[in-house]
């Protein structure tokens, strides 16, 4: 357990309990593979931030609970839907669900958890959370098309790959923020700072997850190294190394993003560190996570909100 979850480690132990009891389903491989993507672990940055958050505004009642299950759920949805489109076959360590039972049951069982979410989120009865996570879902799907558009294209300039990474993975965070803020009551103001504080958060994560595809390494990891390669997907460590370097190493990189050959990631990798790429991408995540302190000072000072600042430059220094 990382540092910050102790600040809420009965509630997380509580989310992962009730995550668990809504797993239930008369068909079996619903839960069987609902459960065993719940085993899988993960850090489960989202719904900690959902407690966090809660905490931190002084909520004393159970509903941030649910929510907290719930943003899983819903990440636990795109992450089976995901793995399907990218035909992955290795997440958190272990083959994925893809991988494991095949296609059409990862889909299903992705459909089952989203609208169990919103079974759970009827259950809370707030139109304000149900608008902001039906947008939130709306939104992520949005970037998934997107991301799929841009696949194997080496003109997605710097823009368009912000757009999509802030669709498709800051949204979540952000509104893992605000649903507990408005549960909560919490000012406009706070509300504001919450969802830009999960929005930056989002952001540099997704930058140094982009980096780490480069750096890592699969064990620690626990997926491939390279595999953005091998899907054409054009990052920004390889944007910046197309726009910095001579026109053959753009050559080489626009090739690589092309074809998917990843037979070209030592060449790809030595111009990414020649033309500071990787350096490139960790400061702009850097940046984002000054951004993301910068809106915590609209919190009370205490405990969870101390978490919430090693949450962010979590995000930035990791290595998984």
């Amino acid at each position: 357990m990382l540092p910050f979850h102790q600040a809420v480690k009965d509630d997380f132990s509580a989310v992962n309990q009730l995550i668990i009891d809504k797993l239930h389903s008369d068909v079996g491989l619903v839960e069987n593979i609902g459960h065993y993507l719940v085993e899988a672990g993960g850090k489960r940055l989202r719904p900690l931030l959902v407690l966090l958050t809660a905490n931190a505004l002084g909520y004393k009642g159970k509903d941030h609970l649910s929510l907290a299950a719930i943003i899983e759920f819903i990440h636990t949805a795109t992450l089976l839907h995901d793995d399907v489109v990218d035909m992955s076959n290795l997440r958190r360590g272990r083959p994925t669900a893809n991988a494991q039972w095949g296609n059409a049951p990862s889909v299903l069982v992705g459909d089952f958890l989203y609208s169990r979410a919103f079974q759970m989120m009827v259950g809370i009865g707030s139109m304000d959370v149900m608008a902001i996570l039906s947008d939130t879902t709306n939104i992520i799907a949005e970037g998934e098309v997107q991301q799929l558009v841009n696949a194997k294209d080496p003109n997605v300039n710097e823009e368009n790959y912000f757009r999509v990474i802030d669709k498709k993975t800051a949204i979540l965070f952000a509104a893992a923020c605000e649903v507990a803020a408005v549960q909560c009551g919490a000012t406009p103001m706070q509300r504001e700072a919450l969802r830009l504080y999960g929005r930056h958060v989002g952001v540099a994560f997704q930058l140094v997850d982009d980096a780490l595809d480069y750096t890592g390494d699969a064990a620690t990891l626990g997926k491939n190294v390279g595999d953005d390669l091998a899907e054409g997907k054009p990052t920004l460590p390889l944007i910046h190394a197309m726009r910095t370097g001579t026109p053959a190493q753009a050559d080489t990189i626009a090739n690589a993003i092309r074809t998917g050959d990843a037979s070209l990631l030592p060449a790809v990798l030595e111009i990414v560190h020649a033309t500071g790429g990787m350096a490139y991408t960790l400061e702009a995540a850097q940046q984002q996570v000054q951004q993301a302190l910068i809106q915590l000072q609209q919190l009370p000072d205490n405990t969870y909100t101390t978490a919430m600042k090693q949450l962010a430059e979590f995000s930035l220094a990791r290595s998984f």
